[in-house]
This record gives structure tokens, C-alpha cells and sequence, in this order.
């Protein structure tokens, strides 16, 4: 298979860890050719297929100067076996503007992971209230009244951004109040930026729990991401430490719950995150954890998720 990656630039990827770069290599591995490009060399010219400017490559086996490129060209996106949207957020206009030429991509003949219909439809956090039945007691409001009203409700509670990433972004406010002004200034913006507000969940000691959803099934391990030191935050972007765990059997509950249907939608991998027994996020536009769960647990998760592709590719999907 001829596939195409569409992601943030390659020099910026950290191998060690990068999904996307674990994808590449399994592809590779396998015999099918790999080539790059980043959201903004998508052209779609009136008359004419949606093309990108790319880099075909082929991974070095190195640690630093880990790919070569053998050619540059523009080619059309139909013209590839695969297409796989793995751009990082934030989920901006011109994010949104690539899901619609990646749209058009699709209607000429072009088969892209995950769907850009898909991604637009289920921003990572707002896609959460959907599921209400798994999600902690939730807010999306640009009302600071509505957050104040909220957090005498809940007690102690979370608000981070709808953009956000990595944990950027993220305050826990407890029982007193202590700074929940001036936190809902900095997000709120006097009104122009929604919020999400979450009631805080003790069990995130024991770690924000990343389980990942490939063609609707889960993988069999989760990455745990625990909060270090005095940090509230687990992601691995603010510090978090990664454990490996085997799924409880209310993440495989949930993932045999939400799984299917959101495979039906079009999203072939989807990164849950789950803290006790509630989900938090439901990430869509480039899930990670392959590396670190495969390298504790033995389990390769790359491999699966190349199974799935080579799966949906050859039925047509």
C-alpha cells in the first residue's frame, strides 16, 4: 500500500515516542511505502482534484536522522491507498479548513483516517457530552455566573479550554474558591471563549487512564498517566508518569459501549480518556500512547492499528 501521513512536520517528531512515527514503521515494515505532508501543502484548485505537496520517505532505522527523502511531488490525495489525518491540535480554523479539502479528497476517491466528517463533528472534549452516561457532571458555557453557579454545586472542579492539549491550559479550583475569578478571566475572556468545566475527580491519583479504541475495539492495555509531585495534571506533556495496566473491566465496559459507534462514524483509532470510571476526553485527531504501552507491556499496538487499516482498506471502507 501506498500511504500518505498528514502531521505536523517531521523534524518535530520525538521518535521515542510518537505514535505516528510507530505507524510509519510497522507500514514500513510490512513493505507498504510511506510519504508526508503537512495540513497546509493541501491545495484543491477550482476544476481539479485536491492535491498536497509531498515527501516520499523511507525510514532510516536511526535515532536521529531517522527518515530520507526520495522524492518530492505533488500528487493527488485519491492516488494513495490511505490518507491518515494525524495532525496535532489545536482544533483551529485552519484545521477545520484541511477537514474540508480532506473531505473533497474523499469524494474524488480518496480514503482517509480518520474521517474528516468525523473529526469535525466530534471535537475531543465537547464529543464527551454526548455520553453523558459515562462523563463526570459537565459544563460548556461562556457564562462566568454559569461556571460560579457550577462550582458551589460540584465543590471542587476542573476548567480547561475546548482548544487545549497536553494539559495546557487546565486549573482545579477546590471548595474555597481560592483564584476562581481571576481562572475564569485567563479562559473566559470576558465572555468570547466557551469553558469546560468538570467536577474534579479524586480518583485522577491513581492516573488518567488512556485507552485506546482501534476499528471499534480496545486495545487490551491502557497507559495510566499519574500525576507527579504536587501537579493535578497527568498528561505526560505536564509531567505525568506513564504505567501500563491492563483494562479494568469497567474501561472495556465503556469501550464496548462507545467503540462501535464511534467506528460506524468513521473513526478508526479514538483515545479515550478515563479517570475512575468516568470519561473526560474523546480523542480523535491523533491519539498517542503506542510506544510507551507497547515497550511495558510487550503488546504492540502499532501492529494492531496497522491491522485494522490493511483491514478497512481492503474492504473498501
Amino acid at each position: 500500500m501506498n500511504i500518505l501521513f498528514v502531521a505536523d512536520p517531521l523534524h518535530t517528531f520525538k521518535t521515542q515516542k510518537d505514535s505516528s512515527f510507530a505507524m510509519m514503521r510497522e507500514l514500513q515494515r510490512r513493505g507498504h511505502t510511506l510519504a508526508a505532508c503537512e495540513p497546509q501543502q493541501l491545495q484543491w484548485c477550482s476544476g481539479q482534484l485536491v492535491t498536497a505537496l509531498v515527501r516520499r520517505i523511507r525510514l532510516s532505522g536511526q535515532a536521529d536522522d531517522w527518515y530520507r527523502v526520495l522524492q518530492h511531488e505533488r500528487a493527488a490525495l485519491r492516488d494513495f491507498d490511505a490518507v491518515l489525518m494525524r495532525k496535532d491540535p489545536p482544533f483551529d480554523s485552519e484545521y477545520f479548513y484541511a477537514t474540508h479539502l480532506l473531505e473533497q479528497a474523499e469524494r474524488e476517491g480518496a480514503r482517509v483516517f480518520n474521517r474528516p466528517r468525523a473529526l469535525r463533528d466530534h471535537p475531543e472534549k465537547l464529543a464527551l457530552m454526548e455520553f453523558s452516561e459515562f462523563a463526570p457532571p459537565t459544563l460548556v458555557t461562556r457564562s462566568p455566573e454559569a461556571i460560579r453557579h457550577f462550582h458551589a454545586a460540584q465543590g471542587d472542579i476542573i476548567l480547561k479550554p475546548l482548544d487545549g492539549m497536553g494539559g495546557a491550559g487546565i486549573f482545579r479550583v477546590g471548595p474555597d474558591g481560592m483564584n476562581l475569578g481571576s481562572i475564569i478571566e485567563t479562559l473566559n475572556q470576558g465572555g468570547a471563549t466557551s469553558v469546560m468545566v468538570q467536577r474534579y475527580l479524586p480518583q485522577i491519583k491513581d492516573g488518567d487512564k488512556r485507552v485506546l479504541i482501534i476499528g471499534g475495539q480496545p486495545a487490551p492495555y491502557c497507559l495510566a498517566r499519574i500525576p507527579q509531585g504536587n501537579e493535578q495534571r497527568g498528561n505526560l506533556a505536564a509531567g505525568g508518569k506513564g504505567v501500563a495496566r491492563a483494562l479494568s473491566d469497567s474501561d472495556r465496559q465503556i469501550a464496548a459501549s462507545l467503540g462501535p459507534q464511534l467506528a460506524a462514524r468513521g473513526l478508526l483509532l479514538v483515545g479515550l480518556d478515563v479517570i475512575g470510571e468516568h470519561v473526560t476526553e474523546i480523542n480523535v485527531t491523533s491519539p498517542t500512547c503506542f510506544q510507551e504501552i507497547s515497550a511495558q507491556t510487550g503488546f504492540d499496538v502499532a501492529a494492531l492499528f496497522v491491522d485494522a487499516l490493511e483491514a478497512r482498506i481492503s474492504a473498501g471502507a
